[in-house]
């Protein structure tokens, strides 16, 4: 089931675009020595928005660290506040419909990662 919904991902919920956009922005991270680990979880963030569905988002052990703490906090005032509400509204839309909630959870779901990506997997 989550095959047939990562390939209706892919066309209908915005999958594809989703994945070129943190790619190339991942690439444009990893120019500079300090925007490699911020390029490195764009990476993470593209993985999962190409194939959401049977996927999932945890912390791990490692994430109670200040600086895993640290590069949240600037994840998230240089980007990841802005990235988060993309998917919220991408949430909304999704759901209007009956057909689009699954993929509206989807969203959700990268918007979990997208608030605080480092010290967190997929699984």
């Amino acid at each position: 089931m989550s095959l047939l919904g990562n390939i209706l991902w892919i066309f209908l919920g915005g999958g594809l675009f989703l994945f070129l956009g943190y790619i190339i922005g991942g690439f444009a991270l990893c120019l500079t020595i300090i925007g490699i680990p911020f390029g490195i979880e764009k990476f993470k963030l593209a993985i999962l928005a190409l194939a959401p569905f049977g996927r999932i988002v945890r912390s791990t052990e490692r994430s109670a660290g200040c600086l895993y703490i640290f590069l949240n906090v600037v994840w998230l005032l240089f980007g990841g506040i802005w990235i988060a509400l993309t998917h919220v509204v991408f949430a909304f839309l999704c759901a209007i419909t009956i057909i689009g909630i699954p993929f509206a959870l989807q969203h959700m779901k990268l918007v979990s990662l997208a608030l605080s990506p480092f010290g967190k997997d997929l699984v």
